[in-house]
């Protein structure tokens, strides 16, 4: 049986997981990449260094992202959603990095039963990046069940 997810299966689905693959357009060609991100109810934060994806967000800002849980080949859920993108700043920069650096800290402690170093990748890396976020307008799930 194949059908459609609601509007709290897609954002359960969403609330749980960690990593998504964003896609964007950089005028010339399309470009999915796998990100770590948190989701909030309305937005999607992650983190990025400079590189061709902030490149093409920043010039083209609409994206799309994907986020699947497949427990098997007939047992699988699947959100798309479709989203602008905001370089985010100062304090709403800060938070949103926190608030990334928390979320995945309990899901590898969680999920992977791995302790984390307590630090975030910016701490780790010893370099800053860019904080932004995917201001969220559409959202989509199917699921099938064997």
């Amino acid at each position: 049986m194949t059908g459609e997810l609601s509007e709290p299966q897609i954002d359960d689905l969403l609330f749980r997981h960690s990593v998504g693959r964003l896609g964007c357009h950089d005028g010339r060609r399309p470009y999915v990449v796998p990100v770590s991100y948190v989701y909030d109810g309305r937005f999607l934060y992650s983190y990025s260094a400079d590189g061709l994806k902030l490149r093409a967000l920043r010039a083209h800002p609409l994206a799309c992202f994907q986020v699947d849980e497949i427990d098997g080949l007939g047992d699988w859920r699947s959100i798309v959603a479709w989203g602008r993108f905001e370089e985010l700043h100062d304090d709403a920069a800060r938070d949103a990095l926190e608030r990334l650096s928390t979320h995945l800290r309990a899901f590898v402690e969680t999920s992977a039963g791995i302790k984390g170093s307590g630090r975030s990748y910016v701490a780790r890396a010893k370099r800053w990046g860019v904080m932004y976020r995917l201001v969220l307008i559409e959202k989509t799930g199917r699921f099938e069940r064997s």
